[in-house]
């Protein structure tokens, strides 16, 4: 028997939660900019499915600090997903920092994420409508 399965938490599946202070200002912008409808929502809640994982975007009366990456989606075709999404209207940070620099969008990250068995990510940022940080990742093989 291996650790994970005495660990009833690692047998779990993962799952984010993201405040929004306006719930269908929230709900217009992941619709018309990001084209994801939720799959259930109750009284201060929607619920959303992408590749077998499921977030919850919630009524919250805090505000998302929005200074590191809430949320991310791991993607086969970085440039085809922010040319997508930037048609949509989606704004991309610039990042300029030392070691990260994005370009069109897209910065290289190199050896950032060993445990995806990749050498490094391409990576991209960009805010909801709450101000909640979410990225876009690429692994380099």
């Amino acid at each position: 028997m291996n650790a994970d399965d005495r660990n009833t938490l690692a047998r779990g599946r993962a799952a984010s939660r993201l405040p929004a202070q306006d719930l269908e200002r929230a709900r217009r912008f992941y619709a018309e900019k990001l084209g994801l409808e939720p799959v259930d929502e109750r009284p201060g809640g929607l619920l959303y499915r992408c590749g077998g994982t499921e977030f919850a975007v919630f009524t919250s009366t805090g505000a998302s600090p929005g200074t590191f990456t809430q949320m991310g989606w791991q993607v086969d075709d970085i440039e085809a997903v922010v040319s997508e999404l930037k048609q949509r209207g989606v704004v991309f940070e610039d990042v300029d920092v030392p070691g990260l620099r994005t370009k069109d969008g897209i910065a290289e990250i190199e050896g950032n994420y060993p445990s995806k068995g990749a050498r490094g990510e391409r990576g991209a940022w960009f805010r909801d409508s709450e101000g909640n940080l979410l990225g876009i990742g690429e692994p380099v093989e």
